[in-house]
């Protein structure tokens, strides 16, 4: 009785591991998750190319909302759904894009499955996260020396966000693209200096993904933002380096 989650990286095929895609493979129930009833998984578009036509599908729902009484609901079903699967001797892999670790509906799974079915033996198969797949697209590094790193999933609380952009050498802001331009205005008063590089894209994958030049900081001061998807992501670099 053993439960693999897969992480399925930025959103490219060819991003994944020999692990992910030889588990996806020999699976023969996968479950991903979705925003809504009816919306396809995004997950499982990434890779369906992997998945064997005998293969059972399920998509579980993990509403986009913020109140965590009502988020727990469905953290349970999901997980007394997976967990009866696995317990009836199918080979059960969970999918979720990018990394199991890293803001993603597993941590949720994971967490009922320890609480409340003890006997699910889980693997968890890491997954590459786009905040690298936008370093190696761009030619950027995240991070060296002594620089430190942070990871913002939303800025509803800018002034949350100023204070980890002035203690901070290099800022990922994960997700939501609607409020960069906020952001980019915010930099510049929280130390990052006009030549600071700055490197947006959304949608990162090998077929649709859109890399967006890096630009300075003072580039981007008081201008349109170059994107207002919601799946974006943004890399400001303090200390550009030649």
């Amino acid at each position: 009785m053993k439960l693999f989650c897969v992480g399925c990286g930025p959103g490219d095929p060819e991003l994944l591991t020999v692990r992910a895609v030889n588990l996806i493979k020999s699976a023969e129930v996968i479950f991903a998750p979705t925003a809504r009833e009816g919306k396809p998984s995004i997950a499982l578009s990434v890779v369906e190319k992997y998945i064997d036509r005998s293969t059972k599908t399920v998509s579980l729902v993990f509403p986009m909302v913020k109140d965590r009484e009502s988020l727990k609901d469905y953290w349970k079903r999901n997980a007394e759904e997976i967990a009866g699967t696995v317990r009836s001797g199918k080979n059960v892999v969970y999918l979720t894009v990018g990394d199991p670790a890293l803001y993603s509906t597993w941590i949720y799974i994971h967490r009922e499955l320890k609480r409340n079915h003890k006997d699910i033996e889980v693997e968890i198969v890491p997954g590459i996260a786009s905040m690298f797949a936008i370093a190696a697209k761009a030619g950027i590094s995240l991070a060296e020396g002594e620089e430190t790193v942070a990871i913002v999933p939303a800025c509803y609380d800018m002034e949350r966000v100023r204070r980890t952009a002035t203690a901070c050498d290099t800022v990922i802001f994960l997700k939501d693209g609607r409020y960069f331009d906020s952001v980019i205005e915010m930099l510049g008063e929280s130390g990052f200096p006009d030549g600071a590089d700055i490197a947006i894209a959304q949608d990162i994958s090998a077929e649709k993904g859109e890399i967006l030049e890096i630009k300075k900081l003072s580039d981007l001061l008081g201008k349109k933002g170059p994107t207002e998807k919601y799946f974006s992501i943004m890399v400001a670099k303090k200390n550009a380096r030649d």
